[in-house]
């Protein structure tokens, strides 16, 4: 099995020796995902709720550049700086996430990377379908 990086201008570029993803097998990895826009490499706002948002938006941005996409998720990760936010954010979480739900970690951390306030990674199935129509994951 051979592994593949993934990279995409709709989801904020590595600011390190890693990859936004990798592809290996019929599975994608995600690197932890920010709540900073790709376009302006800032975060879109303070609170956890627009960090949450922007986050999953990256990490459906990168799944989608591995041939999956968020209902293909098997396994999250999300990190907080305060686990305090954790409903707040956890409301956030469930709009991407309505029905049959991936399995998850939540843990809090000391810091996140450049005062973040939420990292989430993903792994997920990379999808086998011929078209959209076929499952309706809208990765294609």
């Amino acid at each position: 099995m051979s592994k593949e990086s993934i990279r995409t201008d709709k989801a904020p570029a590595a600011v390190g020796p890693y990859s936004q993803g990798v592809r290996i097998g019929n599975l994608v990895f995600t690197a932890g995902q920010l709540g900073i826009d790709p376009a302006t490499k800032t975060f879109v706002g303070e609170d956890i709720e627009s960090q949450t948002r922007q986050a999953l938006e990256n990490v459906r941005a990168v799944l989608e550049a591995g041939g999956s996409c968020l209902s293909h998720v098997v396994k999250n990760t999300v990190f907080l700086q305060d686990m305090g936010e954790f409903s707040r954010m956890n409301a956030v979480y469930a709009e991407f996430f309505p029905e049959n739900p991936p399995a998850r970690s939540a843990v809090q951390v000391a810091a996140l990377p450049l005062g973040g306030r939420v990292e989430i990674e993903s792994i997920a199935e990379v999808c086998d379908c011929e078209s959209s129509e076929d499952c309706g994951c809208g990765c294609h």
